[in-house]
């Protein structure tokens, strides 16, 4: 039977962590909450396709400058896909389907996205967290692509964000495994940003971003692009995109402010144009 009550929370602007940063920054952040605690925040398609259309939204609202993503409960930020919703499928169908288009619609978010992981990120739930930008782990936070396990193997991104995440052999052994790898470890390897106490996750994760929200939003979105095209892209031309995008913001107001107040030695004013 589908879920009837909506299956992604919103909180925007952002609710105060305990140790608060200034509210006129925090009113720039959204809280977007994965909300199937029975199901451990398993991915449905319809849960996804909520999570898509809130964070598109959210991209076009000049009042919003990051978001954080998080899993209700401490148990699971997502513990994979609906496997319910899997095991019928064929190749035909899934390709007649295109539900699974909502993955290129992720990745084209232009905010800068943060992950507050708790407890498992597993399949599509790791794959959704290395669709952020940045990771903010829980010390219980595990991640892995459990899926050969089942007889597939990653389908929204995991082949490809773990192996440019933390290289080859490793990709090719939690992979080919399905072992899981620890907040510790995933750490070490350079999958996440931050390795905090489980209470304090979202409270960190907001401040990151509230940070971040303070920073002038073009020059955050052309970074956020030019960082991503690194690993898409052949270094001279992932070279010559970052100097024209660079070129590009000296045309923009923020350039002209920002240049202006360390002159003046002042704080800077952002205004997004």
């Amino acid at each position: 039977m589908p879920d009837l009550a909506p299956l992604v929370r919103l909180a925007f602007p952002a609710p105060a962590p305990a140790s608060a940063a200034p509210a006129s920054t925090l009113g720039a952040v959204a809280l977007v909450t994965l909300d199937r605690p029975a199901a451990l925040n398993a991915l449905s398609f319809d849960l996804l396709d909520e999570l898509v259309e809130t964070l598109e939204r959210l991209d076009r609202d000049a009042a919003c400058r990051a978001i954080v993503i998080t899993g209700s409960g401490s148990r699971a930020f997502a513990a994979g896909a609906d496997i319910r919703e899997l095991e019928p499928q064929t190749s035909a169908s899934l390709t007649a389907g295109g539900r699974f288009g909502v993955w290129d619609r992720l990745a084209m978010i232009g905010l800068p996205l943060i992950a507050a992981v708790r407890g498992v990120a597993l399949g599509g739930g790791c794959e959704l967290a290395m669709t952020c930008d940045m990771i903010v782990a829980a010390e219980d936070a595990s991640f892995g692509q459990p899926e050969i396990l089942l007889g597939v193997m990653p389908g929204a991104g995991g082949t490809q964000r773990l192996t440019r995440a933390i290289g080859k052999a490793r990709a090719m052994e939690l992979i080919l495994t399905g072992r899981s790898m620890s907040a510790t470890e995933a750490l070490r390897r350079g999958l996440v940003t931050r390795v905090v106490p489980a209470e304090a996750t979202l409270d960190v994760a907001l401040e990151l971003a509230a940070e971040v929200a303070t920073m002038p939003p073009l020059a955050v979105r052309a970074a956020k692009a030019a960082i991503l095209d690194a690993s898409d892209r052949p270094l001279a031309d992932g070279l010559a995109r970052e100097r024209a995008t660079f070129f590009g913001l000296f045309d923009t107001d923020d350039q002209a402010e920002g240049m202006a107040a360390f002159t003046q030695k002042r704080p800077p004013v952002w205004s997004g144009h």
